[in-house]
């Protein structure tokens, strides 16, 4: 058979689509949203993903160039040995004044919150009740004398008559019984007198210390009486002042050698937020027993208080000085670093790189700490940008910020203790963190142990 006569080959049929348009369209769709959807999550991840515009902590240290810092001088200064403890203000004397007697108020002779001495009068009673008991008292006493001046003349009578037996014993003894009776009338007659001259006094209410007056409890025509619930004004003593604050037990055995050395301590006292010093005074006395549920003893300092800045029962930060570290090598806070070597300092080289030493430390305050050993007055220490070196590392100088965050003012750390042991309670500025370290205080400074 030829190809001629040979059937042709079946074709391949493709069946259209046969769906209505909107259902193709419903696709077309379907499959733009996804695309979009996919493009809209590439371009968030894109932008999610951080990229560095800055060099990496330790490029400058690694070879890329020399890291800025700043850095200050050790110098030589005296370092005060102070040991912190929270208190309160306490007056000498409060006294709720309150009437002796009973009787209605018809004057009053002060102003609330007027200063007063003592003895001045402060609040005046309706006296006329009292006058005219001691009125009563004394006419009974005038009649009572008159009553024992006869009984007196009547017994010498009856003395003479006894003598001479013209009368019984029992008639004398009878007359010396009676003028001993009117003898006690007069003696209770001046009495009640006394009685109600001191009711007199009373009606006129007077102050019992220098002070300041609080605010009034009654008004002109109240009746008082002396058990006033609430008393009729409270007077408080300013000057002098004190103020009684803790310490923890462990500071009590230097404390107490200081004062039994003779030495005077001195005691400032500082406002709540530690910042503003408020007034000077010196330790008066140190309690007989320690407090066993909190471990700490309490003190007391009095203060002049001459203007008043110390305010009863006000909250204080009590700072008790108890040495001075003379000829001490210091340092900023800012400049103690901590890590493997132990607490070490980066000192500035004179070929513009630094090297880690191994420092020990001395007492400290919230600026500056002292060094006892590893560093010498005249070497510079590294106080900001200290978290972006090592040892070896080539820096460059520049000067402290004096705004928004300056290296200059830096150590918002605790003090250290006497006995070497350093605050970590950070090291502000570092990193362009800012400084408070010449603008905050802290509450917990202690010999012997780390700061806050």
């Amino acid at each position: 058979m030829n190809d001629v006569n040979r059937a042709p080959p079946p074709q391949v049929v493709i069946d259209a689509d046969t769906r209505p348009a909107w259902q193709q369209r419903l696709v077309t769709r379907r499959w733009l949203i996804l695309l979009a959807a996919l493009a809209g999550l590439a371009l968030l991840a894109w932008l999610l993903t951080p990229r560095g515009t800055h060099a990496p902590a330790g490029r400058y240290a690694s070879g890329g160039g020399p890291t800025p810092v700043v850095a200050a001088a050790a110098h030589v200064g005296p370092m005060p040995i102070t040991l912190i403890g929270l208190g309160a203000v306490t007056p000498l004397a409060t006294v709720t004044v309150q009437s002796q007697i009973s009787g209605q108020i018809v004057k009053i002779n002060f102003k609330e919150g007027q200063r007063v001495k003592k003895g001045d009068s402060l609040i005046e009673i309706d006296p006329r009740p009292y006058q005219v008991a001691l009125a009563q008292a004394q006419g009974a006493l005038v009649r009572d004398k008159a009553l024992l001046a006869n009984a007196r003349v009547d017994l010498k009578r009856y003395e003479t008559l006894w003598s001479e037996d013209s009368i019984a014993e029992q008639q004398l003894a009878t007359q010396k019984s009676l003028v001993v009776q009117y003898e006690g009338n007069v003696r209770t007659d001046q009495a009640q007198i006394d009685a109600a001259k001191l009711n007199l006094i009373y009606c006129h209410i007077t102050s019992p210390i220098d002070g300041k007056v609080g605010l009034q409890q009654v008004n002109v025509g109240n009746y008082v009486t002396p058990a006033e619930p609430n008393g009729l004004v409270v007077i408080t003593q300013f000057q002098p002042i004190t103020v009684v604050f803790t310490l923890p037990e462990d500071n009590i055995p230097e404390v107490l050698k200081q004062l039994h050395a003779g030495s005077t301590l001195s005691v400032t006292a500082w406002d709540r937020t530690n910042t503003h010093q408020l007034a000077t005074g010196t330790l008066q006395s140190v309690d007989s027993q320690i407090d066993p549920t909190t471990g700490t003893i309490r003190l007391k300092a009095s203060f002049p208080n001459t203007d008043e800045s110390l305010f009863p029962q006000q909250f204080v930060n009590a700072d008790l000085l108890l040495n001075t570290l003379q000829n001490a090598t210091l340092i900023p806070q800012a400049g103690v670093q901590r890590g493997a070597p132990g607490t070490f300092v980066y000192v500035v080289n004179a070929d513009q790189t630094v090297n880690v030493r191994k420092v020990t430390l001395g007492p400290g305050d919230p600026t500056n700490v002292s060094i006892r050993q590893g560093l010498t007055p005249g070497e510079q220490v590294v106080i900001d940008g200290a978290d972006r070196l090592r040892d070896g590392a080539k820096v460059q100088l520049r000067q402290p910020a004096r705004a928004g965050g300056g290296a200059a003012d830096h150590g918002q750390g605790g003090g250290t203790g006497q006995g070497g042991g350093s605050g970590q309670g950070g090291q502000g500025g570092q990193g362009g963190q800012g400084s408070q370290g010449n603008h905050h205080r802290h509450t917990q400074q202690q010999p012997g142990g780390a700061g806050n």
